[in-house]
């Protein structure tokens, strides 16, 4: 009889209660979104992911032996057939890198532009690339800023003064020749391996006489 009481007087309460209607509610839906989104992960998207990552390495395997047309339509077939998928998202990326293989660099800026990754290195390099892109197309501004950005991610020995040194060199194709030299000399300064083996004091001292000129 107790217990029956209790039970009417939740009921009850929970008539009367619009703030724990509201709570119970909200509540339950979170349960539901989570559960489901749960449910998709395992049976829906894991199983694809998988699949997306075997379908990728064949157009990675194709691009790896130079064959550009073929591993181009493999690709396109595998991005967007598995867009969001980790197979998906690195086959754009080498995707991207084909196009640019090929000279088409609005194709692959496009495609680079749609390329979610975790992996460091990569989303690095996709940036990086971009402004490879604009480069090519003679947008030197629009370079800088990309090779800026990629400099800046992640930074260490290897990506941070390689994009450094590219946006000092794009740079100098603006005549922004103080931007340049601080690049150079940050290269100098923090990547000793990197500036000997570019021998970057030549660099600094050529910035250097232009901007005083």
């Amino acid at each position: 009889m107790a217990n029956n009481s209790s039970v009417n007087n939740l009921k009850q309460q929970f008539k009367e209660n619009k703030q724990l209607r509201l709570i119970t509610f909200s509540i339950g839906g979170v349960i539901l979104v989570l559960g489901g989104y749960l449910i998709y992960r395992q049976f829906v998207w894991g199983p694809k992911n998988d699949k997306s990552k075997e379908a990728y390495y064949t157009g990675l395997n194709y691009a790896s032996q130079d064959s550009t047309d073929v591993a181009i339509e493999e690709l396109e077939a595998v991005v967007k057939k598995y867009d969001g998928t980790l197979g998906g998202e690195n086959a754009q990326f080498t995707l991207a890198r084909q196009y640019m293989e090929k000279g088409n660099f609005k194709k692959a800026l496009k495609e680079l532009d749609g390329v979610e990754v975790s992996d460091t290195y990569i989303s690095v390099y996709r940036v990086g690339l971009q402004g490879d892109c604009y480069s090519e197309l003679g947008k030197f501004a629009e370079a800088l800023e990309k090779y800026e950005e990629a400099a800046g991610i992640n930074e260490n020995e290897k990506t941070t003064p390689e994009y450094l040194f590219k946006a000092a060199l794009v740079a100098e194709k603006l005549k922004d020749f103080e931007k340049a030299t601080g690049f150079y000399e940050q290269i100098r300064d923090e990547f000793t391996a990197f500036a000997q083996q570019k021998a970057i004091d030549k660099y600094i001292a050529r910035t250097k006489n232009k901007k005083l000129k």
